[in-house]
């Protein structure tokens, strides 16, 4: 049975900084290129950054130089430095597999996701 659990999320100041990570287990994880999305109240689901199997990162242009994604093979895990964090980047925060490597966003491509984790930023 496929799980992704996310954990780290949290309420901090607009300024601070959280870590996300989401751990795997059932699948072969390091064949999926893996994911962070958020969704905020209304609205709809976003990509926010991707790391593809060979490494190669993608950002949404909202968190360019902010946000960092990683991954551990080893430990079967994905991670999501956040910094500098805005009351925009209020949301639930979910991860996800995407066994195609399509290096997409649209949510339709990822076959795996975990049930979120809620990031809360104050002004």
């Amino acid at each position: 049975q496929v799980q992704l659990m996310e954990s780290g999320g949290g309420s901090v100041q607009a300024g601070g900084s959280l870590r996300l990570s989401c751990a795997a287990s059932g699948l072969p994880y390091s064949r999926y290129s893996m994911g962070w999305f958020r969704q905020a109240p209304g609205g709809e689901r976003e990509g926010v950054a991707l790391v593809q199997t060979w490494g190669t990162t993608k950002y949404a242009d909202s968190v360019k130089g902010r946000f960092t994604i990683s991954r551990d093979n080893a430990k079967n895990t994905l991670y999501l430095q956040m910094d500098n964090l805005k009351p925009d980047d209020t949301a639930m925060y979910y991860c996800a597999a995407d066994l195609s490597n399509s290096g997409r966003w649209e949510p339709r491509w990822y076959n795996y996701w975990g049930q979120g984790t809620q990031v809360t930023v104050s002004s």
